[in-house]
């Protein structure tokens, strides 16, 4: 029966994957069978209970697409030591009301040079600290008995210098010098980088390496420590969907593809973005759903949605199943910074304009820094300067700028350019963090009503919002990073720090920060599940409100109706809309005309039409 599924399976896709394949490999039907030798394998020691989950989500392939799909990103060790110690604290995880975990990188990484886990070792081992493959499974199953899912990232770009691969070409192995990008002098490398931007210009120029012990350059696009694979070559395909597949079978159900743009290398190009990266990914949809169709892809694509959007491929070829909605997130800093919420407009106006099918993962923080890659073209039309509103931006949140309350540390910063990224949690950046070192209860109200807010925003876009571990307790800066010698160089770490247990006890405690701002988020999450107008399908519209400082949102879904209302003003304002009808305030229970409404500083309302509630 199971080989009946994947020959079938493998029917569907075969010629197009066997197309694809041999485009991008000369030669490569000699190759393609035992890729699909590899696919077989995996298939066939995937687990019952994945079969059948597989089975059932094929059936039911909006299962990922409703209002009640949220997720939490976590570093395990900072979370709960290690992964046993996660299966033992998914009991809090249901209890804020989320459904899916994303685990930062947790495969076997050196101590230092590691970026954070995306400098990978071993793609079959787990970091020996957190446990092992067993306990991964174990976590996965009990995710599962509990309707948890479970994100993974997997690093397809880079490996370590430690990886096996890496340790044998530096001594001189031809073969594994192969899988990477090796030349034996500087005329190349000095080509591709006339065409080639740098990641990093301050921390890390450059995109090569020179090896003294091979006397060779070798390609490194992020870090000097993270060697650029070299998927010209099918054997470095062939392993890492091997290794793809391998985590799938953990029960992982959700896998996100690290720098997916930067995958295939061709001299003359920017190195990003290329063909044949799409055919490599349209290739992973289809190997995921031949083994394993109850996994999803989720691109990691760092782009304004214009250019996002290719990584969902077609409705006919289809790519990634998610992608994060970048340019969103740091507009809506920019929008906090200067009360101002017309390029926030503009761009929900973008993506509200893209097909209904597009899944988006939300956020406000993540486990990265925040860079500043606003539409500069369209603000200088508002005559702002791009190197001054950047300045600006690390002026407001690092709390250097009059009247600020956020606090925050810059990352990779380049004064020439006025470049810098920005590092720091949720409740630290909304002003938490300086209301309470200055026991201000007005300015801890307004922005622990600020930091509500915002995820109410975030909680309104259309996709699956993704909440950074800590934010639903206000998490503040941790700035201990400083004192380890290992961590002090990265001021993301100053957002990377142990999730505080005593302080989560606290959210039982009435009138807290923890408690206000965990009952607050539990109660969106629980409106937003209860409602289909929040569903993915909905459709979603701005309207003006005749105030810089307030957005308004619509969702129509059938014969629901909402309207969303953002202050992100610290002043009271009035939102001049003028819809009719009564509505009823989901977060207040007030009963109102959608005309002329009155808006507390930093808040929000969500106005359902009344007509229309259930």
């Amino acid at each position: 029966m199971d080989e009946t599924i994947f020959e079938g399976r493998l029917k569907k896709h075969y010629e197009e994957l066997k197309w694809l394949y041999c485009e991008l490999y000369e030669g490569g039907q000699e190759h393609f069978g035992r890729l699909v030798e590899i696919l077989r394998a995996r298939f066939e020691e995937r687990s019952a209970s994945l079969k059948k989950l597989d089975s059932a989500r094929a059936e039911n392939p909006l299962w990922y697409k409703k209002n009640d799909m949220a997720g939490m990103m976590l570093y395990v060790d900072a979370f709960a030591g290690n992964l046993k110690g996660v299966k033992e604290k998914l009991g809090y995880i249901e209890e804020c009301g989320i459904n899916c975990i994303h685990l930062m990188p947790l495969l076997d990484s050196p101590e230092t040079n590691n970026d954070g886990g995306y400098a990978v070792s071993d793609f079959t081992k787990v970091k020996p600290s957190l446990g092992t493959m067993g306990d991964l499974a174990e976590l996965a199953a009990e995710c599962h008995r509990r309707d948890i899912n479970i994100c993974l990232d997997f690093v397809m770009n880079h490996t370590s210098d430690e990886h096996e691969w890496a340790r044998r070409a530096r001594v001189g192995e031809k073969e594994y010098q192969d899988r990477y990008f090796f030349y034996d002098d500087y005329e190349i490398p000095s080509r591709f980088e006339e065409t080639c931007p740098q990641v990093f210009p301050t921390t890390a120029p450059g995109n090569f390496t020179w090896l003294e012990e091979t006397k060779k350059f070798v390609m490194t696009t992020f870090y000097p420590y993270q060697w650029d694979l070299n998927y010209w070559n099918p054997v470095v395909f062939h392993t890492m969907v091997d290794h793809l597949l391998n985590l799938m079978n953990q029960g992982i159900d959700i896998i996100r593809i690290d720098a997916v743009p930067y995958i295939w290398k061709r001299l003359g190009t920017n190195c990003r973005n290329l063909p044949e990266v799409h055919n490599i990914v349209r290739m992973l949809r289809m190997i995921c759903e031949i083994t394993c169709p109850g996994v999803l892809l989720l691109g990691e694509v760092v782009m304004e949605p214009a250019r996002v959007v290719p990584y969902f491929g077609t409705v006919e070829k289809p790519e990634c199943h998610m992608l994060y909605n970048v340019t969103t997130m740091a507009t809506t800093w920019h929008t906090v910074a200067t009360g101002d919420v017309s390029l926030l407009k503009r761009q929900m106006e973008i993506v509200n304009a893209l097909p209904g099918e597009y899944v988006f993962l939300n956020y406000l923080r993540c486990h990265d820094d925040i860079g500043w890659g606003l539409e500069y073209e369209w603000l200088k039309g508002k005559l702002i300067d791009e190197t001054a509103h950047k300045r600006f931006l690390s002026d407001y949140f690092t709390g250097h700028y009059y009247g600020s309350w956020a606090r925050g540390e810059l990352y990779n910063d380049d004064p020439a350019s006025g470049d810098a990224r920005l590092c720091g949690t949720t409740a630290s950046l909304c002003g938490i963090e300086a209301a309470l070192n200055r026991q201000d209860e007005d300015a801890l109200s307004l922005s622990v009503r600020l930091d509500l807010t915002l995820h109410g925003y975030m909680l309104t876009q259309s996709g699956i919002p993704m909440f950074y571990s800590g934010d639903e307790i206000g998490q503040r800066n941790d700035y201990s990073y400083k004192d380890d010698e290992k961590k002090a160089a990265d001021s993301r770490y100053v957002h990377r720090g142990e999730f505080l247990w005593d302080d989560a006890a606290l959210r039982k405690e009435a009138g807290t920060v923890q408690n206000r701002l965990f009952d607050g988020i539990k109660k969106l999450l629980k409106i937003r599940k209860g409602h289909r107008v929040f569903l993915n399908a909905a459709a979603v519209s701005t309207r003006e409100t005749y105030d810089v400082g307030v957005l308004c949102m619509v969702r129509e879904y059938e014969a629901e109706t909402l309207i969303a209302l953002f202050n992100f003003s610290r002043e009271n304002r009035t939102a001049w809309i003028n819809e009719e009808g009564l509505y009823k305030d989901l977060l207040s229970g007030e009963t109102l005309e959608a005309k002329g409404v009155l808006m507390p500083a930093c808040g929000m309302r969500w106005l359902l039409k009344i007509e229309s509630a259930v």
